[in-house]
């Protein structure tokens, strides 16, 4: 019996992923397909970039500045051991456009902005406002979902460079002002390793599959929330756990393609 039972309830949970999954996908489609209305009534989407990027701006500038100096701080003493303090200033623009720009600025933003975009909806839903939109011939997804899926999805490329130059400049102060390295070395140097096509342009690439899915998430899990508030408070964690988990694993696949053939 009790073998029965656990395989049962594996059952169960298999078929309940399953299930939602499809649920998120059918939710992601409409999502699309309803967006025409969004943009023909663009304040909308103005307005959710303020709340969700604009909001996310200074935790954002902060957290690049100080990545950006300890990345100075650990790189110069790396470097320092092969004599080639020089490249410190390629070592803190290609590690931060390529990776930690798009990554820890995908992860502070779902944890100040995706969880806030579930707790609204999850609200809204709990206290019927959903329900009450529905009644007046007002699709939610339209007028709800598609503003708050675009806002997410244009302000996350911002934000990552906002991050990623950030991080330049503390890099910059840390191993220039502070530590004394060449000026004239660490920018030549940058501008000669950092190449457009390769290290930026797919560094915004990133950035972008990493807002969608990050905004997708959000809203897909305060969509389906339970309207309790113990059902938005779960709905919360599970987006910052998902976003977070979704964010590390599309970097590897992301990082797998973009840079195979160097």
């Amino acid at each position: 019996m009790p073998l029965i039972k656990s395989v049962r309830a594996i059952g169960n949970r298999t078929v309940n992923s399953v299930w939602r999954l499809g649920y998120a996908s059918r939710f992601f489609m409409l999502t699309l397909m309803h967006s025409g209305s969004s943009f023909r009534r663009f304040h909308l989407i103005v307005k959710e970039m303020f709340a969700s990027g604009v909001m996310s701006l200074i935790i954002i500038l902060v957290a690049g500045t100080f990545v950006g100096m300890v990345l100075g701080l650990q790189g110069y003493e790396t470097l320092k051991r092969y004599g080639s303090e020089s490249a410190l200033g390629s070592l803190v623009a290609l590690s931060l456009v390529r990776e930690l720009g798009p990554v820890l600025s995908a992860l502070l933003f779902a944890s100040r902005a995706g969880s806030a975009m579930t707790a609204e909806i999850g609200l809204m839903k709990a206290t019927e406002q959903i329900a009450a939109m529905e009644m007046m011939a007002v699709n939610p997804i339209a007028r709800v979902i598609a503003p708050r899926f675009w806002a997410g999805v244009i302000s996350m490329p911002l934000l990552s460079a906002l991050f990623s130059a950030l991080g330049v400049f503390g890099g910059y102060v840390v191993g220039v002002v502070l530590i004394g390295v060449d000026e004239g070395s660490f920018w030549s140097q940058m501008q000669s390793s950092v190449d457009f096509q390769h290290d930026v342009l797919n560094g915004v690439i990133k950035s972008i599959v990493f807002g969608i899915a990050v905004t997708v998430i959000s809203l897909f899990e305060g969509y389906d929330a339970p309207p309790t508030a113990e059902g938005v408070s779960g709905a919360t964690t599970r987006t910052v756990v998902q976003s977070s988990l979704a964010i590390l694993i599309l970097d590897f696949i992301l990082t797998a393609f973009m840079f195979r053939g160097e």
